[in-house]
């Protein structure tokens, strides 16, 4: 709880000071039509020791539950020395460095972020983050269109694999700039880009291919081949991932012949706890040959007259720093202090820990389906590789099992009835380094005596 030092003889002393009478004057241009007339449903204020005690009942109400949902966010082990050092005040407090000759530390943070997400996705530039997952795949698009320069169109095709919230996120931005996000199905066999579907686009004028690996499925596409034919037909990739899969699986630069041409994805792996959805950021890197189309800001390194290592900031294409009309993005929000816990946090597990917590997580994904398919109504949804993510399908109604796991304390996974019908009653479950075979088997005996309590459909 925030220490709130202001007396109301300071407060009076500081309107007086502005020439304001009182604090709801200072918000006399909000018309009167608009402003709430009365808060009926808020309490008398409390002392400092009894909202904590309030704060505290409510929080325990919450419980501790087992949770094995994905689908974009993931529960991975954060070591305490991640937010112990992001929150201190030289990070904490810190802003756009706009003086970048007096914000050295700030920027050879970011500077080191960069290189340490570039080398992650095996790109050669990256900016100073993004706001998430989502928008970073809307300024991907739309950093596409203005990149291949060859292409008339405003196309990109968007297979039903990459994460409903990115193309829903997707479409409300960039859609209303005239980009045609155009669905690519998948086959029901392995969950992956159907081949065929994707042929009958082929000799047409389409910007850029989207390839999430793995996708939201959590199944690993054959991203070689997909790339491959993608610039064959003169488009450009744009790679969606998972930062944490990269410490086992082929970075994006190096797919296909010459690799994806855009990479984004949300950072939120990467030491940003849960925290009930956000704050989370979106990291973005490309070629060089595309850097100047590259939204947001980006840190070079550099030295003074004396010699002397200095940072600065090399390209700053938002539109805080030069004109509006001429920005690359008007959203291009840079989650800074995320971006900084992100940077503390593969910094102090290096990447032989990354791996560990990648490989864990695999073993921990495979584990919880072999366990969850014995029991009798659930199986396997698709064949093929994966991460750790798996849709299984039931022979009850998803939504009615998940309310029932609820009730024994744990979330049981996303409910895909919404996003992908034509699978019928069908889950996406998660498992990552934090599960042990105790929690497996938990979730594994809950799910049995949900199946047997919910009616079949």
């Amino acid at each position: 709880m925030p220490f709130i030092p202001h007396t109301e003889q300071d407060v009076r002393e500081m309107l007086a000071t502005i020439g304001a009478p009182s604090i709801d004057a200072l918000f006399d241009e909000i018309p009167a039509s608009l402003r709430i007339q009365g808060l009926d449903g808020i309490p008398e204020g409390l002392s400092e020791m009894e909202i904590g005690r309030l704060m505290s009942e409510r929080a325990r109400l919450d419980g501790r539950p087992l949770s094995f949902i994905g689908a974009g966010a993931y529960e991975h082990h954060i070591p305490s020395a991640v937010w112990a050092i992001t929150t201190r005040g030289e990070f904490y407090s810190a802003y756009t460095p706009y003086q970048a000759e007096a914000s050295q530390g700030t920027l050879q943070l970011i500077y080191e972020y960069q290189t340490m997400i570039s080398s992650l996705t095996g790109m050669e530039v990256s900016n100073a983050s993004l706001y998430d997952g989502g928008s970073a795949v809307a300024e991907a698009a739309l950093m596409a269109v203005r990149a291949h320069r060859k292409s008339k169109s405003l196309r990109v095709l968007v297979p039903s694999t990459v994460n409903p919230n990115y193309r829903r996120v997707a479409i409300s931005t960039a859609g209303n700039q005239g980009l045609r996000f155009e669905s690519v199905a998948y086959r029901r066999e392995d969950g992956c880009i159907d081949r065929e579907a994707l042929a009958a686009y082929a000799g047409e004028d389409i910007a850029a291919l989207v390839i999430q690996q793995p996708n939201f499925f959590g199944q690993l596409e054959d991203v070689d081949a997909l790339t491959d034919w993608a610039h064959e037909q003169g488009m450009l990739v744009i790679a969606v991932v998972n930062p944490t899969s990269l410490a086992l699986l082929k970075p994006p630069g190096e797919w296909g012949k010459t690799g994806a041409d855009i990479c984004v994805g949300e950072g939120q792996p990467l030491g940003v706890p849960l925290s009930s959805g956000g704050p989370y950021f979106g990291f973005m890197t490309t070629r060089m040959e595309y850097v100047r189309s590259m939204p947001g800001r980006i840190v070079g390194r550099t030295v003074d007259l004396d010699g002397k290592l200095g940072y600065t900031l090399t390209l700053q294409a938002r539109e805080q720093h030069i004109r509006r009309g001429k920005a690359t993005s008007n959203i291009c929000t840079n989650q800074g202090l995320l971006m900084t816990a992100a940077t503390i946090y593969m910094t102090l597990i290096g990447p032989q820990g990354l791996s560990k917590v990648a490989a864990a997580s695999m073993q921990r994904s495979g584990e919880l389906v072999e366990a969850l398919t014995q029991v009798k109504g659930v199986r396997a949804a698709f064949n093929g590789p994966r991460f750790h993510e798996a849709v299984l399908l039931l022979d009850r109604p998803a939504s009615a099992v998940l309310r029932e796991l609820e009730t024994q304390g744990i979330l049981g996974g996303f409910d895909l009835s919404v996003d992908y019908p034509e699978l019928g009653s069908a889950l996406l479950v998660c498992a990552t380094e934090t599960k042990t075979a105790g929690d497996l088997a938990r979730y594994a005996t809950a799910l049995g005596a949900a199946v047997q309590k919910v009616r079949a459909a």
